[in-house]
């Protein structure tokens, strides 16, 4: 019941989003977006584990922390002070018991929380303001076993949630915030409570004025209004493009090398076969455009061989880098596609219920006459966000992709 409901949430809100005009230009924001902003974060996040969480008989003399963190909201304003922001929180690496009973056994916890909050601000200057936030968290936290016994259990529940922080306005689009947030400690779940202080920014969505959306609209810049995509992954060459991009690429005696912005998953497809289909619904002049997507992908996974397809709808993030006379070199990012999975559990692993949800990082171009044919190589990534304690994940290898702008 949770997982509909919250399945039910994120398909309103992303077709309030993505419901547009025809006749409207698309440099012009629907009004949901133009009253919209994200936010992201950067710190220190702060969980007292012990040997006091484990059972009678398991401890260790050390531990490993990664205090570095992030927090990433999605906020739309209903009032000029008053905000409801959906984001999640989690640490860039998991804490570690290291060495337990000191016969070699190293164990992560993994610990995340997706956050319903309001957040309301009170102005102390011209630009500069405070803010408080109040709301509720999902809570998912992954234990450990050894030797087939529980240690730590997982837990999955409800917390409270609540922080404050100073804004300081730079302008009408840009915000600098500095940011606490907390989640009280829960005795019946085991679970110590979570304090993180972050540095960040707030980028608030700003309609265009008429006569600008129009000139914007009729500039020499290349965004397509349709694309139709094929791609085709294979682990014959490996997951190493999705370990950097997970920060788990071990190269020399760097065990976690790369930039924390993507996922891996336990589950390893084999082969992969996708076909997408993607339309725009706002451009900016010259960077940026946001697109909805849907997919059909069929993968087979590489332990034991199931098939599986997958079906998803999904918001698809493009930055574009660099403009030449024959070509527009670009990246995307996708996350939070709601997606149906034909199979649950693949390979013996638990990657949670079949309603899930899809993310894709890429980098392509568009080339030829008029920009009609596209290339891109795609990773993808297949798990429900910690939102539920099964979540092995799956991971999808580098995918070269062939598409027709239209």
């Amino acid at each position: 019941m949770k997982k509909n409901l919250l399945l039910l949430l994120i398909l309103l809100i992303s077709f309030t989003m993505f419901s547009q005009d025809e006749n409207e230009s698309k440099t012009k924001l629907t009004n949901f977006l133009s009253k919209s902003y994200y936010s992201i974060n950067l710190g220190g996040v702060f969980y007292p584990f012990s040997n006091d969480n484990l059972i009678d008989g398991y401890q260790t003399e050390t531990f490993s922390r990664n205090w570095f963190s992030g927090r990433l909201l999605l906020g739309h304003k209903l009032t000029d002070d008053l905000a409801l922001q959906f984001g999640t929180m989690r640490p860039a690496s998991w804490f570690k018991y290291d060495n337990v009973n000191n016969i070699g056994y190293d164990r992560s916890v993994w610990i995340n929380a997706w956050s319903l909050s309001l957040k309301k601000d009170f102005k102390l200057h011209k630009n500069t303001s405070f803010y408080a936030e109040a709301g509720i968290a999902n809570l998912t936290r992954f234990g450990f076993l050894i030797d087939d016994k529980e240690i730590y259990e997982d837990a999955h529940y409800g917390s409270l949630l609540y922080g404050f922080g100073l804004q300081h306005r730079l302008n009408n689009k840009w915000r600098l915030s500095l940011n606490g947030t907390f989640l009280p400690k829960s005795t019946k779940h085991n679970q110590p409570s979570i304090s993180q202080v972050s540095l960040g920014f707030e980028y608030h969505l700003q309609q265009l004025d008429a006569k600008k959306a129009q000139e914007f609209a009729s500039n020499e810049h290349f965004f397509p209004t349709n694309i139709l995509q094929v791609s085709y992954g294979t682990s014959a060459i490996g997951f190493g493009v999705n370990r950097f991009f997970g920060m788990s690429l071990k190269v020399g005696s760097f065990e976690s090398f790369g930039i924390p912005v993507f996922w891996v998953g336990q589950v390893k497809a084999k082969h992969a076969f996708s076909v997408t289909y993607q339309r725009l619904i706002f451009r900016t002049e010259k960077i940026f455009s946001l697109d909805w997507g849907a997919s059909v992908t069929a993968f087979q996974s590489e332990l034991t061989n199931e098939n599986v397809f997958a079906f998803s709808i999904f918001p698809v993030l493009r930055f574009y880098l660099l403009r030449k006379k024959d070509f527009d070199f670009y990246t995307n990012y996708s996350i939070i596609g709601p997606t149906f999975l034909t199979k649950s559990d693949i390979d013996g692993l638990e990657t949670g219920p079949k309603i899930t949800y899809q993310d894709t990082m890429g980098f392509g171009v568009f080339f030829g006459k008029e920009r009609k044919y596209n290339f891109e190589l795609r990773i993808m990534h297949y798990s429900n966000g910690n939102i539920f304690t099964g979540n092995d994940g799956v991971a999808v290898p580098l995918q070269f992709t062939l598409g027709k702008t239209f």
